[in-house]
This record gives structure tokens, C-alpha cells and sequence, in this order.
């Protein structure tokens, strides 16, 4: 979706996944439905040789980048959520999607972005990144464990976010992070969705096709062109009073 938000205003995309057969499903609805060329790229975000070659690629192909949203997670594992029973290859993996990843492209893209003295970065925290979650309302609705090493990962984007912005900004380039929070999904448990929805001000979890596409317009465009090492929490209030 904010891929999406992107292509609406005008923008021309590369966009990546694991592999080229989803990410090509997904640019072929971008250009039916906006009308904007998307370049489609498989991509392993914890790989350095791979996301350099894509930072090339995206180069070369408009000879210029404007705008880098570091959007990768998961790696979950199959292995149980609690630390104790967690596999530790699955620990470092999801460390490595989550931050390692964003590290690398930030590295790649920021080069190019420094070198033609502009550009905007966006890195997709969390709110998990900010308070601990209240693991009451996950264990009494049947949502399991999660992992500690998550809230560790996007901690890190955060605080990576705001030392980057320190080195990148003199020269032109923008750094940003956004945190979601608690967004709806099919088959959440409705106590799970009622718990977190109460725990919010705005009184709902957020909604994927429209809750984030304000935050990173607003951020990869020049309307912030002001703002710089700043984490936007887009949570509907969660963490406002904790």
C-alpha cells in the first residue's frame, strides 16, 4: 500500500521482493492501475551484494533515486516465539531482515543519494520499538508469544534512523523512520483486535490500505522537507499515554 500511495502521486517504482514471480504480480497492478513504470526485482535484503546491484540498478535505470522506504521484515522462523525455546538461527535471521537489511540499504542507496546531493530515506520501524508490548492482552486472546528479538531489531532501526540522519542530512539527504502500530489483519482473534483497539485513544487498530500512505507521502516528499531524524509513530494513540 505504499507502494501504492507512491505510484497515485506520480511517482515511477522499484520494487522488490524474495522472489521476481510476486513482486512482477504486484508491478503489473501498479501500471494497470496508475499508470507509473514499476521495475520489479527479487531481492535478499540481508544479502550486501544483492541490495548493491539493486542500488545500481535503480540508478541506472531513471539516473537518479529520490526515495528509499526500507519496508523488509519477517524471517520469523518456524521455531517457537519464547526466547528460551527459540532457535538461535532464527534469532540472528530476523535480526538480519529487520535491521542488518535496512543497514545495507541505507549503506547502498545513500552513497548514490549523497553523490547527487539528495534524497529521502524511510525506514519502517515499530511501536515495538518503543514500549514493550503488553504481553497480557497477547496471552489471554490466543496470539502466542512474540519474539523478543523483534522489539531488539526495531529498536535498532530507530536509533539507526536518528544517527544516520546526523551523518546524511549536511549533505542533502533526508532520514526518517515510521513506527506502526497494532494494524488489523484477517484472522486475528477478535478479543486479541478488541483488547488492542481499547488500548489505543483513537479507539481501532489502523488499517493497512490507508493509515500508513499519509505518513510516508508526507515524508518522502519536499512537504517534509523540515524534518530529519524524526520517528513518526503511527499508532492511533497507542503508545501516547504509556
Amino acid at each position: 500500500y505504499m507502494g501504492e500511495a507512491l505510484a497515485e502521486a506520480g511517482a515511477d517504482l522499484v520494487i522488490t521482493s524474495r522472489t521476481l514471480e510476486s513482486v512482477e504480480k504486484t508491478a503489473q497492478t501498479l501500471r494497470e492501475k496508475y499508470g507509473r513504470e514499476v521495475l520489479p526485482k527479487a531481492l535478499d535484503v540481508t544479502d550486501y551484494d544483492q541490495v548493491a546491484q539493486l542500488a545500481e540498478d535503480a540508478r541506472a535505470w531513471k539516473n537518479h533515486v529520490d526515495v528509499l522506504i526500507n519496508n523488509a521484515g519477517g524471517g520469523l522462523g518456524l521455531t517457537p516465539t519464547n526466547l528460551f525455546q527459540r532457535d538461535p538461527g532464527h534469532i540472528r535471521k530476523l535480526i538480519d531482515v529487520n535491521l542488518v537489511g535496512m543497514l545495507f540499504s541505507c549503506k547502498a542507496f545513500g552513497k548514490i543519494m549523497v553523490k547527487q546531493g539528495s534524497g529521502k530515506i524511510i525506514n519502517i520501524a515499530s511501536i515495538a520499538g518503543l514500549v514493550g508490548r503488553d504481553r497480557r492482552m497477547y496471552d489471554t486472546t490466543g496470539m502466542g508469544e512474540q519474539p523478543i528479538e523483534y522489539a531488539a531489531a526495531k529498536a535498532g532501526v530507530i536509533g539507526a534512523t536518528r544517527d544516520l540522519a546526523g551523518l546524511l542530512s549536511p549533505k542533502g539527504v533526508y532520514v526518517n523512520a515510521i513506527s506502526p502500530g497494532g494494524f488489523k489483519r484477517s484472522g486475528m482473534a477478535p478479543s486479541f483486535v478488541d483488547a488492542y483497539s481499547n488500548s489505543t485513544t483513537l479507539g481501532h487498530m489502523g488499517c493497512d490500505e490507508c493509515d500508513l500512505k499519509g505518513a510516508v507521502l508526507f515524508l518522502a516528499s519536499s512537504a517534509s522537507d523540515y524534518v530529519t531524524g524524526q520517528n513518526l509513530a503511527v499508532d492511533g494513540g497507542f503508545t501516547m499515554w504509556k
